[in-house]
């Protein structure tokens, strides 16, 4: 099973406040960003950087600049634009892509109804979505996004499942997956076990978990 899933103290923290059932939309919202900034450090660690000239009030230096064509966030709606803030807080240059996705009630497949990306096929593609449950729509999304021209995709995501983590491994290997927890199992709905809930319901506070 390949997954980074970042074990860092402060996310642990944050998580356990973000599972508790009596967490609040509004403070939900708040540690989802946090999280996801924290989370960002290591999705993009590896992003090479070139050398640049600075000059400081004392003197001339060396900074750095990312060395990468461009960096596209893609949210997978609507529960993914939860994260997106967060990341276009810490990288105000990336541009924003979006991909909505749905579920054939008859298939159980997800189809697409929505999908509008930046033009540079070349940038660091970054998708996001809170949960990676059964995989389904993650995957979805990144093979919409390689039938489009895009090659350069990692995904991120707060809570994910090892049925889901399988799926996006067999489909798409290359394809480097963060997370801030691996939890246990889906459920007989396909729920995360123990998981949040509903990452989109508890974001927009249209169902109180």
């Amino acid at each position: 099973m390949q997954i980074t899933v970042v074990n860092h103290p402060l996310i642990k923290e944050k998580m356990t406040r973000l599972r508790d059932k009596n967490t609040k939309p509004s403070e939900f919202r708040a540690l989802l960003d946090q999280i996801a900034q924290l989370l960002l450090f290591e999705v993009t660690k590896d992003f090479p950087v070139k050398e640049v000239p600075v000059e400081t009030p004392l003197q001339k230096t060396t900074g750095y600049a990312l060395d990468i064509s461009s960096i596209t966030v893609v949210p997978i709606l609507r529960a993914g634009l939860g994260f997106l803030d967060a990341v276009l807080d810490l990288i105000p240059e990336a541009n924003a892509g979006h991909i909505g996705l749905c579920r054939d009630e008859e298939t159980l497949k997800p189809i697409e109804y929505y999908c509008k990306m930046p033009n540079d096929k070349n940038a660091q593609v970054i998708v996001i979505d809170p949960m990676l449950a059964t995989g389904g729509s993650g995957a979805a999304a990144i093979t919409m996004l390689k039938e489009k021209g895009y090659n350069n995709i990692r995904f991120m995501c707060l809570v994910a499942a090892p049925e889901g983590v399988e799926v996006i491994n067999k489909a798409h290997p290359e394809v480097k997956i963060f997370a801030a927890a691996l939890d246990d199992k889906l459920n007989e709905h396909g729920y995360i076990l123990p998981g949040l809930g509903d990452a989109g319901d508890r974001v927009f506070g249209t169902v109180v978990k």
